[in-house]
């Protein structure tokens, strides 16, 4: 029904934000990563979702189309619902979450908080044709990078790092260096830690 709202920013948090639209102000719920992307200017455009339900009508706003889809794939599993979606585009960068989907990671989607195993693994399930369809996402690359990125966190665990602090940094290096060898990666990490 809104499918985008252009207009002057006038309230942000992490959480919402209020966008006045010729005199109508419409409160939006955001996700961290559309905060950290929000422009400086106050006018701007975001993508949204309505969100209906018996008990409310609830507008979500994103940055690009490509985090309103992923959020759309999101909601559509059953199980999940906008604030979970939400939630894990608020911990995960869309991009991550087609990779961990992608390359099943269990793991990584259920270290949201509100996922459990049995969801995840039905994300996985669920999604993962449509992500690597739509997103036109390599299987042999994300698989290979994925190893790669697993074996570089445990080796990085075993020496004492935390999973979290490791996981951001290995993520950054991987996007840099895509096809970066498992002892470049812990390298590269080494120096960020």
């Amino acid at each position: 029904m809104i499918t985008q709202v252009r207009g002057r920013l006038v309230e942000k948090s992490p959480t919402e934000v209020v966008v006045d639209c010729n005199g109508v102000g419409y409160l939006l719920h955001i996700s961290l990563n559309t905060f950290s992307a929000l422009p400086a200017d106050e006018n701007i455009v975001l993508y949204t979702h309505l969100s209906i339900r018996e008990d409310a009508h609830t507008l979500f706003g994103f940055i690009n189309k490509t985090e309103r889809a992923v959020f759309k794939f999101l909601i559509s599993v059953s199980g999940v619902g906008p604030s979970i979606a939400r939630t894990m585009l608020s911990s995960m960068t869309s991009e991550e979450i087609q990779q961990a989907i992608a390359s099943e990671n269990v793991k990584l989607i259920q270290s949201v908080k509100g996922i459990g195993a049995k969801t995840a693994q039905r994300v996985i399930v669920d999604l993962k044709d449509k992500i690597l369809k739509t997103f036109d996402i390599d299987e042999v690359s994300v698989t290979v990078s994925n190893t790669n990125k697993e074996e570089a966190l445990s080796a990085l665990e075993v020496l004492g790092f935390q999973r979290k602090q490791s996981d951001k940094i290995i993520t950054a290096i991987l996007k840099e260096h895509t096809d970066a060898s498992v002892e470049k990666i812990i390298k590269l990490a080494l120096k960020s830690l």
